[in-house]
Parts: C-alpha cells; sequence; structure tokens
C-alpha cells in the first residue's frame, strides 16, 4: 500500500508540473484573487460549474478571461439582462425559405468557458436554460441535440448589493453550482499594485501555456488521487452535521438550519478535496482539504431558518462551528 501510494504521489506531481506555470501566466495580469484563481482551477479540475460573489470592479470577467486565453479554450462572456431570452443563450432554428428547412444557429453557451455575468438579472426562463446545460451538457433545439464542447464550465457571477431588479437563484438551481465563492475588496499593497499596473504601460495580453488536451488529462488523473476511509467519514459527519444537527452533536445548531446540504454537497467536497490536493502536487487527500473547501461547498447549500435571520447568524458561521466541533482523522 505504501508503495503504489509512492508511486500515485510522484505520478500527482509530475501531472501537477503545469500548474505552476499557469498560476504564473495568470498572476501576471491579475493582482491577489488566489484564493478565486484557485478554485477555478478545482472546478475546471473536477468539471464543475462556479458561483462567484462580489461586489463590481473586482476583476470577476478579467480574472476568468485571462484563464482562458492561458489554457487556450473558446470563452464567452453573456451579460444577463431583464429582456434576455433563452434563446439568446442557448440558440435557435431560422427558417430557410428557399429549402424550406429549419437550420440551428447555435447560442453563445457552446464554449468551452461560460461567463454569466450577473446572473441573477435574468428571469426564470432563461436562468432554467442555462442550469438545465449545466446538467446535461447538451442543448436540444427543435429534433436535434447538440453536445456542448469539452471541457465546459460555466462562471456565474451576480451583485450582493444591488438587489433591485434581480431574479435571485432558487436553492434547487444553486445547488448545481460546485462552489460558490465569496471575493472582497482587495488590500492596500495590492490595490497600489493595481493602481501601477492599470496606469502604466498596457500589459501584454495573456498567453497559451498549455493545450486542452493536458487539462483533460488532469480531469482524469485526478479521479484517481487517494482517499482513505477516515477522510469519506469525516466528510459524511460534516454533511450529516448540516441535516441533523441534534442527532450529531449540534443540539444548538437545530433551531437555526432549516434544510442541510443535499448529496451533491457529498460528492463535491469529495471531488474539490481532491482537486485541491492535486494543486499542492499530493497524491492523497488530508483533513485540512476537506476544510480549506468545505465552506464554498456548503454556502450555498444550508438553509437558515427565521430564528437564525432573527439573531443575524449566517451560514458562515454555522459552517464555521461545524467544522470546528466535528473530530478530526
Amino acid at each position: 500500500m505504501t508503495s503504489s501510494l509512492q508511486q500515485l504521489n510522484a505520478r500527482i506531481q509530475q501531472e501537477a508540473t503545469f500548474i505552476q506555470e499557469l498560476l504564473a501566466e495568470t498572476q501576471r495580469i491579475i493582482v491577489g484573487q488566489e484564493r478565486l484563481i484557485k478554485r477555478l482551477l478545482i472546478a475546471l479540475l473536477c468539471n464543475g460549474h462556479l458561483l462567484i460573489e462580489g461586489v463590481p470592479g473586482l476583476a470577476k470577467t478579467l480574472t476568468v478571461r485571462t484563464l482562458a486565453a492561458a489554457i487556450n479554450v473558446h470563452f464567452q462572456r453573456i451579460q444577463f439582462t431583464p429582456d434576455l431570452l433563452p434563446a439568446d443563450l442557448i440558440g435557435t432554428q431560422i427558417y430557410n425559405p428557399r429549402t424550406g428547412e429549419f437550420t440551428p444557429r447555435l447560442g453563445p453557451i457552446f464554449a468551452n468557458i461560460v461567463l454569466a455575468d450577473e446572473i441573477n438579472r435574468a428571469p426564470a426562463k432563461v436562468q432554467s436554460a442555462l442550469l438545465e446545460a449545466m446538467e446535461e451538457r447538451q442543448v436540444t433545439l427543435g429534433a436535434e441535440t447538440h453536445f456542448l464542447p469539452e471541457p465546459f464550465m460555466v462562471l456565474a457571477t451576480q451583485n450582493p448589493v444591488e438587489q433591485e431588479g434581480t431574479y435571485p437563484l432558487p436553492e434547487a438551481q444553486l445547488d448545481r453550482f460546485m462552489l460558490k465563492v465569496l471575493i472582497d475588496y482587495p488590500n492596500r499593497n495590492e490595490e497600489r499594485e493595481i493602481m501601477e499596473r492599470m496606469t502604466g504601460e498596457p500589459l501584454e495580453p495573456a498567453r497559451a501555456v498549455i493545450e486542452t488536451a493536458t487539462v483533460q488529462r488532469a480531469q482524469q488523473v485526478v479521479h484517481h488521487i487517494y482517499v482513505d476511509e477516515r477522510i469519506k467519514d469525516y466528510v459524511l459527519n460534516i454533511i450529516f452535521a448540516t441535516r441533523a444537527p441534534a442527532e450529531n452533536g449540534f443540539k444548538a445548531l437545530q433551531p437555526l438550519i432549516e434544510f442541510g446540504a443535499s448529496p451533491r454537497a457529498t460528492i463535491f467536497m469529495l471531488r474539490a478535496a481532491k482537486a485541491n490536493a492535486f494543486l499542492d502536487g499530493r497524491g492523497y487527500v488530508t483533513p485540512d482539504d476537506i476544510k480549506a473547501i468545505a465552506a464554498d461547498v456548503l454556502r450555498h447549500r444550508i438553509i437558515v431558518t427565521f430564528e437564525a435571520e432573527a439573531e443575524n447568524i449566517t451560514t458562515e458561521q454555522i459552517i464555521q462551528q461545524i467544522l470546528t466541533r466535528v473530530a478530526v482523522p
């Protein structure tokens, strides 16, 4: 067992060598946002989708565009607005009067990385069209089914401040996103670096440092990262603490949680932990990997009660309590 684990570890270290080059190219243009960049890579390695929440001007679009350029994939940005239609997203069929036939015109969702900017600005029909494509990875136009390209990842953003004229995502649809990442303002040193870069000579655009095949091979390798049975039990203990707090030693949290995390959370937590280990060049998952990504997996899946809202108790506080008190293997 030890010998095979050492071999796996050596293989992962070799396969993950491109990560540093990819991070270096991304950080050549992006100042700070290390957490966001790593979460983007985790979602990419796991073939998952990411929801990003932050105020305007934090380089969300620039970060995603830079990553797409660095891995040499097709990128599309879609600005979600109240008058957007599903056909504007997935495409439609165009009638040709000469032939009397309909021909498909594929929409902007047919890209490797799709940025759905301000997803909560679009009505429910558009959100549903996007989320169906995310889940099924295909779009049906008329009688024809069109498969989305590989790799395929949706990155959606939403503004937590301005809520007027928005259509909040239902909890069942939020569950489709592997991770929800919160980003904040840069610190003073980062802000100064941003000021220097953006007011000086124009930066050279991001260049492709790896090919799509490298990403797809890494996605397959991540599946083989070793997870001990005790780590799996650790994940289950965290998940079940959100569903039945009183039965799992968290009696004080029982009146604060309306609904706990779904089975998707269990799956995504383990997948994300494997990807986090891959980023560190390890062939095995540790409890620290679970702790590192737990909040991003859980924050949009735990629904608090009115009592918790009345007492200003947030989902973040509940997650922190659970992570602090669940026994670490």
